[in-house]
């Protein structure tokens, strides 16, 4: 019920938020004018060998992420490429499809194809998390720093700007913390786990799952237990964030005209905008992402609608939808269906939870006999 309550609040906020905008935004994009036509144009001057370059390299992008998990796991277990290319692919096909109650189905197919634990791989996926949250953070700072605006801006620019500033300084804050908690954690974790599991009320209900959880999430740390470790998974990231640089390079030099001529620094900022309205995004129908690559394009780098609009779109099926080119076939090839993995992830995860309060129950019974 909880977990519904929450769905429904953010849902909601996003609609005010995207209500919000609209009206901001009301007078400073016309749409009366808007020719179709010339989306067609665009579609039809497009180069192609670049929309494909761009394609190879999200595709390359998920063998980075795949390879960054494998190295998280070192200290927990032998996983294989193949295993995780193929659950990285189809995980993220199911959050295209179901949006974010799909994400933990690509821990739980890493786990199962490769014999691991399922709450070490949910502490691997926050650990994933982490990484991307610095590197989106990193993003939206090099895009303020490297953009300059030519000439005056508007009402609407200034408020674009002014919220990409804020949304930044609220994810460098909500980083900090969360690097914050992840050191102490790791220095003090076992020992806080450990005085919990000895009083008897932290073994039932939702302080039982909260330490499974942590317990879980305690294991994956060990993933960059070392300087190494860090400086190899910091180089997967870089590598990976670069190439979704340049696919959405590609993507916008595909098209003549303003597209083309769209320096690195305004790409960066598209990226940026991109992120932080991915947030908002709906199963399978998207919306924030587009809104915000459009947004960015129209009213602070000066691209007119309709190639705005066609490159945003292409933007979104790129690096979002394309997954599920090789992602549902996969899937459907493993004989799953969304469904199923939905509910396989739900039962192994109380499962795996169940067993590990077992195993801490007893501990401390083996300890002390008497």
């Amino acid at each position: 019920m909880l977990r519904r309550f929450r769905r429904y609040l953010l849902a909601l906020l996003t609609l005010l938020v995207a209500a919000y905008c609209v009206y901001k935004f009301r007078h400073a994009i016309s749409f009366r004018d808007f020719q179709w036509g010339r989306v067609a144009d665009s579609l039809e001057r497009a180069r192609i060998s670049l929309l494909l370059l761009a394609l190879v390299a999200i595709y390359a992008c998920y063998a980075l992420r795949s390879l960054r998990w494998m190295r998280f796991c070192r200290s927990l277990g032998k996983l294989h490429f193949a295993n995780v290319y193929k659950s990285t692919l189809i995980g993220f096909a199911c959050v295209f499809l179901l949006g974010r109650p799909g994400e933990p189905i690509r821990p739980v197919l890493i786990a199962r194809k490769d014999s691991l634990s399922i709450p070490q791989m949910f502490g691997v996926y926050v650990l994933e998390r982490l990484f991307d949250m610095a590197a989106t953070a990193a993003v939206a700072i090099l895009a303020l720093l490297s953009f300059r605006q030519h000439g005056p801006m508007g009402a609407a620019e200034n408020l674009v700007r002014t919220s990409a500033r804020s949304a930044g300084i609220l994810l460098l804050a909500g980083l900090g913390a969360a690097v914050a908690f992840l050191i102490y954690f790791r220095r003090h974790g076992s020992h806080w786990l450990a005085a919990r599991l000895q009083m008897a009320n932290w073994r039932h209900g939702w302080r039982a799952k909260l330490v499974a959880v942590l317990e879980g999430f305690s294991q994956g740390l060990r993933g960059v237990g070392t300087w190494g470790d860090l400086g190899v998974t910091s180089l997967y990231t870089i590598a990976h964030w670069a190439l979704v640089v340049l696919a959405y390079l590609w993507i916008l030099h595909a098209f003549p005209g303003a597209l083309a001529h769209l320096t690195l620094s305004n790409v960066i900022l598209v990226v940026a905008f991109s992120l932080v309205g991915s947030a908002a995004q709906l199963p399978v129908a998207g919306g924030g992402s587009q809104a915000a690559c459009f947004l960015v394009l129209t009213l602070i780098l000066g691209v007119e609608s309709e190639p705005a609009a066609v490159a945003s779109i292409l933007i979104w099926l790129i690096t979002w939808a394309a997954c599920s080119l090789a992602g549902l076939p996969l899937l459907l090839g493993e004989g799953w269906s969304v469904g199923e993995l939905r509910r396989l992830a739900r039962s192994e995860e109380k499962a795996e939870v169940a067993q590990l309060l077992s195993d801490t129950q007893q501990a401390p019974l083996e300890e002390n006999p008497d």
